[in-house]
């Protein structure tokens, strides 16, 4: 398994654990991946609440997540962090802190990454969007260049990935939008502009896959499903079993009622929060505000969830309870990718870093 480069590291295996948000990819996770030889992540996603519950004393965003970045690197490896462009409220200050605390990668996507090199001086820390097409990847690269910077790398997120999905749901199906389709031009437009690296997403589970999208072109991958059913995890033991019972046909991906985010979302259909929001049965509740967006006066304050429940689940509250922080406040929501339905048991990092690294291991 070839190493991979990006910007002043040097992973010794090519392979990127995909922030899970929310409260899933936290520092015991991402500590693993990194003393595996993995890119250890780490998901911003209402890490201040988390941390707070954890350590007993409330703090805010900047402060959790330079504690958790501090946590992941205890034991050495390299460790970055996933920052959605869609958590507007806490975007700017979880940027700055990521790159205060010395992270080695702030990857960031669910929506376009436009301002993220201009936010804050990123030192030693990569700066990688997540795109799903060449042409995301090139509004960025012209955005970030009038900022003086390209992409010191790039996660092309196909649509068999877990969580939201850059595509309209005719497209999530549709085989001219498959990862195989849409790397070759992103891998073109990548060399074009300072032959940065391109890791693609969604939909990769084992040892061939990865050599197989390697063998394209691609420098590494980024698995999340896969880290999802490990010990190291910080999703809860209900969780982890609800993935472990799922068929292929208990994997869908949600529109309506669907995320307040206005992406496509992949869950487990029979998601505690999944069913009754179908059914209307609970009543509009949006108390978090991790995505809030920014009403006529400039104050955050819009979130559709506040006030829909036959359109929109309430995400923050649905994912906070899927990794045990607020059950009895709220139904758990299970997201995850297309190829869920094959995992059969629960691994260490440590055995399934070894499973994707040797070919002679089973698929």
């Amino acid at each position: 398994m070839k190493t991979l480069k990006i910007k002043g590291i040097t992973l010794n295996t090519p392979i990127i654990q995909g922030g899970m948000g929310v409260g899933v990819s936290l520092y015991p996770l991402a500590k693993a991946v990194a003393k595996e030889g993995g890119l250890g992540v780490i998901s911003s996603a209402c890490l201040d609440r988390i941390v707070s519950k954890r350590i007993g004393k409330r703090v805010n965003i900047y402060e959790a997540v330079l504690n958790e970045v501090s946590e992941a690197k205890k034991e050495g490896g390299f460790v970055g962090i996933n920052i959605m462009v869609a958590l507007m409220r806490d975007y700017k200050d979880s940027v700055i802190a990521a790159i205060d605390a010395k992270t080695d990668a702030i990857i960031s996507g669910a929506g376009l990454p436009l301002a993220l090199p201009s936010i804050y001086k990123p030192g030693d820390t990569a700066l990688i969007p997540i795109v799903s097409s060449a042409r995301a990847l090139d509004i960025i690269c012209k955005r970030w260049q009038k900022a003086g910077y390209r992409p010191d790398a790039v996660v092309l997120e196909g649509p068999l990935a877990g969580g939201h999905l850059g595509f309209s749901v005719e497209q999530i199906d549709n085989q001219d939008y498959s990862l195989e389709k849409l790397l070759p031009p992103v891998k073109e437009l990548a060399m074009k502009n300072g032959d940065f690296p391109v890791i693609v997403a969604g939909g990769i589970y084992s040892n061939s896959d990865i050599k197989k999208f390697l063998k394209m072109g691609a420098d590494g991958v980024q698995m999340g499903t896969r880290f999802l059913a490990t010990y190291e995890s910080s999703a809860d033991e209900l969780y982890k079993q609800a993935v472990l019972k799922a068929t292929k046909n208990d994997i869908l991906v949600a529109v309506k009622p669907g995320s307040p985010c206005g992406l496509p979302f992949r869950v487990l259909k029979d998601s505690p929060m999944f069913v009754s929001a179908q059914k209307a049965l609970r009543k509009p509740k949006c108390n978090k505000g991790y995505v809030l967006t920014k009403d006529e006066k400039g104050n955050y304050t819009v979130c559709p969830a506040k006030v829909d429940n036959v359109n929109y689940f309430c995400i923050c509250n649905g994912l906070l309870s899927s990794a045990g922080y607020n059950p009895t406040e709220e139904e758990p929501l299970y997201t995850v990718g297309t190829n869920a339905y094959r995992i059969d048991k629960i691994l260490s990092v440590k055995e399934l870093m070894d499973e994707l690294c040797h070919p002679n291991q089973p698929d």
